[in-house]
């Protein structure tokens, strides 16, 4: 029994962390996002309760608490489920595209990742399915898996030529 308890402390904390955000700020769209602290001078984009819709616009970076950061991630779930979302733009600062990130955007037509993204995670737009087309750029050598699953209107993917992995 003690076991068991000991487990489902572990595994709320867990999902507390997935869940929970450092701080937010009001963009130059008017919109909240929320970011987690990731060091000293960057933070991640991360998932919150809200639901966003239209187009968001994340910058470079963000000031916080008279600390300016880096935003370099766009984290776990960050915009998942958000089916009114229709177009977004990531900075040249970021480098990672994290897992489920944009999993049941069904509105989003249009996304820009810029050559400083490195890596696509798992299930990253999967049922993304106002997704037309996308152009992966040379700087990406990682897609995880069912990154694009259950996009049933996805007709054009242009891979650039620095991919070494592509999940399932």
């Amino acid at each position: 029994m003690k076991k068991l308890s000991i487990l489902l402390v572990m595994l709320l904390c867990i999902s507390a962390k997935n869940f929970a955000y450092g701080f937010s700020v009001v963009n130059s769209d008017g919109k909240t996002i929320y970011y987690n602290i990731t060091s000293s001078t960057t933070v991640e984009v991360c998932y919150s309760s809200s639901s966003y819709s239209g187009v968001i616009n994340i910058p470079e970076s963000v000031t916080y608490d008279g600390n300016t950061y880096s935003v370099t991630s766009i984290g776990y779930m960050a915009f998942s489920g958000c089916s009114g979302l229709t177009s977004i733009t990531i900075p040249n600062s970021v480098t990672s595209i994290g897992y489920a990130t944009f999993r049941g955007c069904s509105g989003l037509t249009s996304v820009t990742i810029p050559n400083s993204v490195t890596s696509i995670g798992k299930n990253a737009f999967y049922d993304c399915s106002g997704l037309t087309s996308i152009t992966i750029p040379n700087s990406v050598t990682s897609i995880g898996g069912y990154a694009f699953e259950g996009c049933k209107n996805l007709h054009y993917v242009y891979l650039g030529e620095g991919i070494e992995t592509i999940g399932e």
